[in-house]
Order: structure tokens, then C-alpha cells, then sequence
């Protein structure tokens, strides 16, 4: 299990590899390199294991197919907030 369980979505299978890889870059760059990817060359859904967090990154499509949040509906949920540009 994993403390940290993250679903997002992307607007296409482009968008959805483009974020999964920014995801992965900026965990490496602060110290923790992905562990485990699955999806990637696909695009619909990307799968990063990052040990303590797990991410999704979903096309809509299969967002709303496999609805991940029933599985986690009595998990709170946590409000991110966008780091301002620049802000490291």
C-alpha cells in the first residue's frame, strides 16, 4: 500500500504520456526516481509506483470506466495547490 494514491486526468493520450513524464521528471528531480511505470508508450492510462505514491494519469475515457475513486471513497480526499512559477 502506498500513502499517497493520486488520480488525475489528461484531455489525450498525448496529454496523458506528456503529464506522466512531467510527474516523473520533477519526482526525480527532488530525490525520487519512479520505482515502477506501466502505460506509458500507450497513453490512455499511465501507472507511476514512486514507493509512498502511487499516480494515475488517465485519459477521461478510461477515468470514467474504471472509476478508481469508488475503490478509495472513504480515503480523504487532499486539496493541492499549484506551486506559483518559479517557486522551487
Amino acid at each position: 500500500m502506498a500513502d499517497f494514491f493520486v488520480i488525475a486526468s489528461g484531455t489525450s493520450d498525448t496529454h496523458v504520456r506528456s503529464v506522466a513524464q512531467h510527474v516523473m521528471e520533477e519526482m526525480k528531480h527532488e530525490g525520487m526516481p519512479v520505482h515502477q511505470s506501466e502505460g506509458l508508450t500507450q497513453g490512455g492510462w499511465a501507472f507511476l509506483d514512486f514507493v509512498d505514491c502511487v499516480v494515475h494519469v488517465f485519459h477521461p475515457s478510461l477515468r470514467q470506466f474504471y472509476q478508481l475513486e469508488r475503490l478509495w471513497s472513504d480515503a480523504a480526499p487532499l486539496a493541492l495547490e499549484p506551486v506559483p512559477q518559479g517557486a522551487r
